[in-house]
């Protein structure tokens, strides 16, 4: 398995992992399909926020997910936190290709010089909650009934990893 940068060439699978994951699972709360272009305003995004997003391909070239992180919320005093987001073709589910994008991900945020990665999962999901205590998460709330799909009402688990041991950043004030 192979892990490099997304291009915007990546754009057409991109959106086929994301609307699959729409349409069958609960990893998403939206019934609302993007569009490419939906997908091309959030890359251009990221990118330009300085996020990473990263795929994942087989020997072949053909992608498997995708995985990116981005604010976790606007205002400044969360910017050393951030929250990802990992997504795997229906045939790689269970495969590896979750597993080594959160890896890298994990990787790449403690480069960019993060000090907390979120998790924000489908509390019925405990694929995904397993993996991610596997990489040292730890389940740091639990919000009730806080979305619906699928007929029916979603709990999130919320799970953090600390990055390192760095002290508070000194005040700076943004203009």
């Amino acid at each position: 398995m192979k892990l490099r940068h997304a291009t915007k060439s990546d754009l057409p699978t991109l959106l086929e992992i994301h609307n699959d994951a729409v349409k069958t699972l609960a990893a998403i709360w939206t019934d609302t399909l993007e569009t490419l272009e939906d997908r091309k305003t959030w890359f251009d995004k990221r990118i330009a926020g300085g996020f990473p997003i990263i795929v994942a391909e087989d020997e072949n070239g053909d992608v498997l997910g995708y995985g990116s992180y981005g604010s976790f919320r606007e205002k400044s005093g969360y910017d050393k936190t951030v929250e990802h987001s990992v997504y795997v073709t229906p045939q790689s589910r269970g495969n590896g290709a979750g597993s080594v994008l959160l890896e890298r991900l994990i990787e790449l945020a403690k480069q960019d010089d993060r000090h907390v990665l979120i998790g924000a999962i489908d509390s019925e999901n405990k694929g995904s909650i397993r993996l991610h205590e596997r990489y040292g998460f730890k389940i740091t709330g639990e919000l009730p009934q806080v979305g619906f799909k699928f007929d029916r009402w979603l709990d999130l688990t919320l799970m953090t990893l600390i990055l390192n041991n760095d002290e508070a950043p000194a005040a700076y004030v943004h203009e």
